[in-house]
């Protein structure tokens, strides 16, 4: 008797080719990305029921979240290192994408749903970690807000939309309250719809056309992917809960930007930027290059590689010119990063 499919099968292809659906092909990190969202969205939906978006409490609702409320820790744990896994886990997504050509013909709508997606996971870390409200995130919060200054003409104003007047002040908590539920969150949740809803519907994963498939060519169904993903998902939940009793995440005394801390320093995944920030103009080193950098990835597909072949193999000659460019982006931001910790 044929097992029942559920909802969540439908959401794959009734088969996929076996080359590509083999681990060291994809690696999982779509699936890992989309499961990690989710833990995202679930934690995050429990702190709200303690947060408190206001200067006087949020940093308390947050210590009564780790240390009163029954398994509060666990919850922010998770939450945590489910948000900083997303970050990783999308940024190689988005490397693997490219060196196997996924971003080819029919998908190029795609790569844009996937690039403003990874932007989306980069803003809603950072509007998380300034919820916090604690003495560790003065410094990325006042030099990550005042970058906005620096943008002629509409800088003034983009900078008192988004921390809620002249400066930062009580009003900044709730402002980064809305952009993180509803600025961010709720439309990262519909493109993140989006994006599955177009990878469904260019045909799942990224493979080789029909021409270039040997006759002997093995597919395997929806069910039996749906099992594979059960699994890493599995193991990704066991390694979220090792990391949570391992290092839980840490929460300072209460932040009044009065006394800044002697250290600068921005979360981990901007530490790059704060490194070139060190060496020259805010407006060139802060805004004008992430944007650069940001701009170079958009046009892959349309700019770098505009071949319609080449697609489900890493590294394929005809994308060698966007593999390069991203590679030399990733090096970049790595050297940058490490160079910023030490």
């Amino acid at each position: 008797m044929p097992k029942r499919s559920t909802f969540f099968h439908h959401l794959h292809p009734p088969t996929i080719p076996e080359r590509e659906a083999r681990f060291c092909y994809t690696f999982g990190l779509g699936g890992i990305a989309f499961f990690l969202f989710c833990v995202l969205v679930l934690t995050g939906g429990l702190e709200l029921l303690y947060y408190v978006p206001s200067a006087d409490g949020a940093n308390k609702s947050v210590q009564a979240m780790t240390y009163l409320v029954p398994y509060g820790w666990l919850v922010r744990g998770v939450h945590y290192w489910s948000a900083q896994g997303l970050v990783v886990v999308a940024g190689l997504h988005l490397l693997r994408v490219v060196f196997t050509g996924a971003y080819k013909r029919p998908r190029r709508f795609n790569w844009l749903l996937g690039v403003s997606l990874f932007v989306f996971v980069l803003l809603l870390d950072f509007t998380g970690y300034a919820l916090r409200w604690d003495t560790d995130i003065e410094w990325a919060l006042l030099v990550g807000t005042n970058l906005l200054k620096t943008i002629p003409g509409i800088g003034p104003a983009l900078y008192g939309l988004v921390v809620g007047g002249s400066e930062i002040s009580g009003d900044t908590i709730v402002r980064f309250f809305g952009w993180h539920i509803f600025g961010l969150m709720l439309l990262a949740v519909a493109v993140v719809g989006w994006h599955i809803f177009r990878v469904r519907r260019d045909g799942g994963i990224s493979s080789r056309p029909k021409t270039e498939l040997p006759a002997t060519a093995v597919r395997i169904s929806r069910n039996e992917l749906v099992k594979r993903e059960a699994f890493v998902a599995l193991l990704v939940t066991i390694g979220l809960l090792g990391l949570t009793l391992l290092s839980p995440p840490s929460l300072g005394p209460v932040g009044d930007f009065l006394q800044l801390p002697g250290e600068a320093r921005a979360p981990w995944f901007f530490i790059w930027v704060q490194q070139l920030l060190r060496w020259g103009d805010p407006f060139v080193m802060g805004i004008l290059i992430p944007i650069g950098v940001l701009g170079l990835i958009v046009v892959v597909p349309f700019v770098l590689d505009r071949h319609s072949i080449g697609a489900a193999r890493w590294f394929n000659r005809e994308g060698r010119i966007a593999q390069i460019v991203v590679a030399a982006i990733a090096i970049a931001v790595s050297v940058l990063t490490i160079a910023g910790i030490r």
